[in-house]
């Protein structure tokens, strides 16, 4: 059993102790095969959910910290919720070139950063509930129709718009498809995805969005990857 407690890569990296984990021809690394599937899942993103997959879960907790030394190798920040049980990486803050192991996202634009941020605020009001956030295809209309521009009466657009939002967040696996068709649940995520020190300030952010131009990026971003994971 490989001992969380030392680092993988240091004075135990004998031919033996690489010999003993060589999984393929040429295989100079010394983490365990479970160890090295995690980071890989890490890496493909967008995220991991505990709750879905126990076993990973369990593995990143316990050697979180031999993951995180091998990810600041390549600027990345191993960032786990124990509560949500949600783990996903994000890029290290790091004023140098070429240290954006992650290729940049584009933003997302101000419907869907709508629909995120109120559903942003239902998952908070539920927590430590035990249910699940879940939102109908009915719902999402509702709430993008709230944050109309003034004037805005073109109902057709309108369906486009929430039809292109949901579209977005599953896509991010943000929203997670449920067995009633149209009926999507929130992913715990979403709360690392946009992060915010109190629910207290969402408000301000949907006010700046209600006066942004229509069509516009959104000021806040997704840090998600837009791969799902296996």
């Amino acid at each position: 059993m490989y001992d969380a407690g030392t680092p993988p890569l240091a004075s135990r990296g004998t031919e033996a102790y690489r010999s003993e984990r060589s999984l393929f021809a040429g295989d100079t690394g010394s983490f365990p095969l479970e160890l090295r599937q995690a980071l890989v899942r890490l890496l493909r993103g967008p995220y991991i959910d505990g709750t879905a997959d126990a076993q990973l879960w369990n593995t990143i907790l316990t050697h979180r910290a031999s993951l995180q030394q091998y990810l600041s190798e390549v600027f990345l920040l191993l960032t786990v919720d124990p509560e949500r049980k949600i783990a996903l990486l994000a890029p290290a803050e790091i004023d140098a070139v070429h240290t954006q192991p992650i290729v940049a996202r584009k933003p997302l634009r101000r419907e869907e950063t709508l629909l995120a941020l109120r559903l942003r605020m239902l998952l908070d009001r539920h927590a430590g509930t035990g249910t699940d956030v879940t939102v109908t295809r009915s719902g999402a209309r509702e709430i993008l129709a709230e944050h109309r521009q003034p004037g805005a009466v073109d109902d057709k657009r309108l369906d486009e718009q929430t039809d292109a939002s949901l579209a977005r967040l599953l896509a991010l696996k943000l929203l997670v498809p449920t067995e009633v068709p149209g009926e999507y649940r929130v992913s715990n995520a979403l709360a690392l995805a946009l992060p915010f020190d109190s629910i207290d300030q969402i408000p301000a952010y949907l006010e700046a969005l209600d006066n942004a131009p229509d069509g516009g990026e959104a000021p806040v971003q997704d840090d998600t990857a837009e791969e799902s994971a296996e």
